[in-house]
C-alpha cells in the first residue's frame, strides 16, 4: 500500500465461501438467509468471485526503500478471457507480475497496457483462461444510497466480499491524491465501503452484478487514521478507457498537450508585471511543436539558463468552456472530459488582455 490514497475498497466480511447456505446456481434461503436483500448479495458475491484475483507486483529494487515490502499486493478481474484491470499504481514499479485465481491458482502475467492519467493498467495472462468474466454497468446511473459490493484482497486475504452503498459522486479537487496519478479524473466514487490496502484494482459492483466502479483508494483525514470511506474510478470512464487501450494503444481524452504552472507559485512580481490581480489560472510553459496547443497558437513562456521564468510571461488560461479555473489540475481534468476532434474554449490573459482561443483537440498516439 502506497502514502494516502493507495488502498482498494471492502468491509463487512461475508466469508469466502458460504458453507451449507446455497446450492448450485441458486441460493437456498431458508437455512442461513433471511432478508431478500442477503440473497442478493450472496448471488451476486458468489458470481462474481471466480473473476476476481489478487494481483502480487514485485517491485524493482531501485525503488525500494530499507524495510520496504519487494511485493505490492492488490486485486483486478478479468474483463476478458485473458485481460485482467487492476490499478495503474499496483503495478506501477513491477519488475515482474503474478495473479492468484480465486481457487488458489497461480500465474504469471505482464503488462498490456497503462492509463496513469486515471491510474488503470491491463494485464494479460497465459496458459490460463479466466472462469468467469465480468461486464460494466453504467456508473453515470448511480442512485445515493444505491447497494454496492466489493471483492478483493485487503491485507492479502483473498475473496474478500465487503458490502456498503454509494454515496456521491465527489469532485477529484476534493479528494487529493500525493502519488500523481489520475490527474484526469474528473469525479471519484464515493461509497461507505471500507477500505483497506489490498483491494485496489478489485470491482465495485451493483446489485445485478454490474461493474460501476474500480476500487483506487480510501479518504481518511490525516495518515495516522485508516479511511473508512471508499473510493472508486468511475466505471463509465474505465471502460472507455479500456477500448482505447485495446484498439489504440493509449486513452483518447482529450488535452492541449502543452506543460502548465500553477499561478500561485509564480513570484508575486512576475504576477504583477504580467498585469495579473489574481493567483488563479494555468501558465502555459512549454508548447510542443505539433500539439493541440501549438495548432492553435498558445503562447509559451521563456526562461533562462536556471530554469527560472522570464517577463513577458506566456500565455495565462483563466477559463475552460466557460468555467473558471483556479490551477492546471482544473484545465487538466476539463480537458479530458472531451475527445479527439472535440473542440475546447480557452480564455485567455495574454498581453494584459482576455483573448479567447478555440483548440481542437488531436488524437493520443503512442510516443
Amino acid at each position: 500500500m502506497r502514502p494516502a490514497l493507495r488502498a482498494g475498497l471492502a468491509a463487512l466480511l461475508l466469508a469466502g465461501v458460504v458453507t451449507g447456505a446455497y446450492v448450485t446456481g441458486r441460493v437456498d434461503a431458508q437455512r442461513a438467509l433471511v432478508t431478500p436483500d442477503e440473497v442478493n448479495t450472496v448471488e451476486v458475491s458468489q458470481r462474481a468471485l471466480p473473476a476476481v484475483v489478487r494481483i502480487d507486483a514485485r517491485l524493482r529494487r531501485e525503488v525500494l526503500q530499507p524495510g520496504d515490502d519487494p511485493v505490492e499486493t492488490g486485486s483486478g478481474f478479468f474483463y476478458k478471457k485473458n485481460l485482467i484491470v487492476t490499478n495503474y499504481h499496483v503495478i506501477q514499479d513491477q519488475e515482474s507480475v503474478s495473479v492468484t485465481l480465486y481457487n488458489g491458482r497461480r500465474v504469471t502475467a505482464r503488462v498490456e497496457g497503462i492509463d496513469p492519467g486515471i491510474d488503470i493498467a491491463i494485464l494479460r495472462v497465459t496458459g490460463v483462461t479466466a472462469p468467469r468474466t465480468l461486464a460494466f454497468g453504467r456508473s453515470a446511473s448511480l442512485i445515493p444510497g444505491q447497494k454496492l459490493i466489493t471483492i478483493g484482497t485487503p491485507l492479502r486475504i483473498q475473496n474478500f466480499v465487503g458490502v456498503g452503498n454509494f454515496s456521491v459522486a465527489a469532485s477529484a479537487r476534493d479528494l487529493p491524491r500525493n502519488d500523481q496519478l489520475g490527474q484526469e479524473i474528473g469525479q471519484y466514487l464515493v461509497s461507505t465501503n471500507n477500505i483497506q490496502g489490498g483491494n485496489s484494482g478489485g470491482p465495485l459492483l451493483d446489485s445485478r452484478g454490474a461493474v460501476v466502479g474500480v476500487a483506487d483508494s480510501n479518504a481518511a483525514p490525516n495518515g495516522f487514521v485508516p479511511g473508512v470511506i471508499g473510493i472508486a474510478i468511475p466505471g463509465d470512464l474505465v471502460r472507455q478507457s479500456l477500448d482505447d487501450l485495446e484498439k489504440i494503444g493509449v486513452p483518447q481524452r482529450g488535452t492541449l498537450g502543452v506543460t502548465l504552472v500553477d499561478l500561485d507559485t509564480l513570484d508575486p512580481a512576475l504576477r504583477q508585471l504580467a498585469g495579473l490581480s489574481s493567483s488563479e489560472g494555468a501558465l502555459v510553459d512549454e508548447v510542443p511543436a505539433g500539439s493541440a496547443g501549438a495548432r492553435a497558437g498558445l503562447r509559451g513562456s521563456l526562461r533562462n539558463s536556471r530554469g527560472q521564468l522570464l517577463a513577458p510571461l506566456g500565455d495565462v488560461i483563466v477559463s475552460v468552456d466557460g468555467q473558471r479555473v483556479r490551477d492546471s489540475f482544473d484545465v487538466t481534468r476539463l480537458v479530458a472530459t472531451k475527445r479527439p476532434g472535440q473542440v475546447v474554449n480557452l480564455r485567455l490573459w495574454r498581453n494584459k488582455k482576455p483573448v479567447d482561443v478555440r483548440v481542437t483537440l488531436l488524437k493520443r498516439t503512442l510516443q
